[in-house]
């Protein structure tokens, strides 16, 4: 191995490591993948998670000149096709390997920078951050699914995008105290915490369960190597979700919930199951 390729891979390496740091539940499903998703999808994670990062975590930190010089950096990375930022230098050979459109990535940088300034959303800035925060994310990984098939692509885009929204919306029922408390957020249009009740989250829940009925279809017919991994992570999902609709809003607004790890162990065994049965 050449160094320039030892570097290349040190990057990935990193990125894969801030999967496993940050999220075991998605650091799981990568591990499904066939071998040749799985550092690329590090790749993508490790950039929307540190960007993430910068807006949600570093309170004792100028977050705007954080996140411009990451912008910048990201932008640069992608220019010169090299970053010795390693989390950017292996999100920018993903971008040019799988041909991630420049438009994914701003729309993805854009809605980072609006929770610098956003506390509530109507109902098309709700779109527009979900848009940005989420879907582009899953059209992202169906781009590198997909390896260059831009049929598949095209033909996939729509459960791709509402997946991502399915699994945004239940972070942000799962996180409705913490984004209220620590953040002084709440994403849901017309939605006041301090009066969340029982009908607003009916309604909430209602639309996730039109994005989780259109995702599905998708996954079934994503590529076999990408399957099974997607598949897992919608399981989890839907299993966080009945457990979200099952308590009173007055609960959800005051505990987080999740779902165990003795369970997320049997998720991972019968979804396997079904996969090998293609019976999903």
């Amino acid at each position: 191995m050449n160094h320039f390729a030892l570097f290349n891979n040190t990057c990935f390496e990193c990125s894969s490591l801030i999967t496993r740091r940050y999220s075991t539940s998605f650091s799981l499903g990568i591990r499904l993948f066939a071998q040749r998703f799985r550092a690329p999808i590090c790749g993508i994670y490790g950039f929307v998670r540190f960007a993430d990062e910068i807006v949600d975590t570093f309170h004792d930190y100028p977050k705007q000149e954080l996140f411009d010089r990451f912008r910048d950096d990201t932008w640069r990375a992608i220019r010169e096709r090299i970053s010795l930022n390693p989390v950017l230098n292996a999100y920018q050979q993903v971008v040019h390997r799988y041909g991630i459109e420049p438009e994914l990535t701003e729309a993805f940088l854009k809605s980072m920078e609006m929770d610098l300034h956003k506390n509530t959303y109507d109902e098309s800035g709700y779109d527009e951050y979900i848009y940005g925060s989420a879907e582009v994310v899953g059209l992202m990984c169906l781009r590198v699914f997909c390896e260059g098939d831009d049929a598949r692509y095209q033909s996939l885009k729509d459960s791709a995008c509402r997946l991502g929204a399915a699994f945004q919306k239940i972070n942000f029922l799962r996180d409705i105290r913490s984004d209220y408390d620590e953040r002084g957020r709440v994403y849901f249009p017309d939605v006041d915490f301090r009066y969340f009740d029982n009908e607003q989250k009916r309604r909430i829940e209602a639309d996730i369960k039109e994005d989780f009925d259109a995702a599905l279809e998708g996954i079934r017919r994503l590529p076999r190597g990408a399957r099974l991994g997607v598949y897992l992570a919608y399981k989890y999902y839907t299993q966080l979700f009945a457990k979200i609709k099952n308590a009173p809003a007055q609960q959800v607004a005051q505990e987080r919930f999740r779902v165990s790890d003795k369970r997320k162990i049997y998720l991972l065994f019968s979804s396997a199951l079904r996969h090998s049965l293609n019976t999903l």
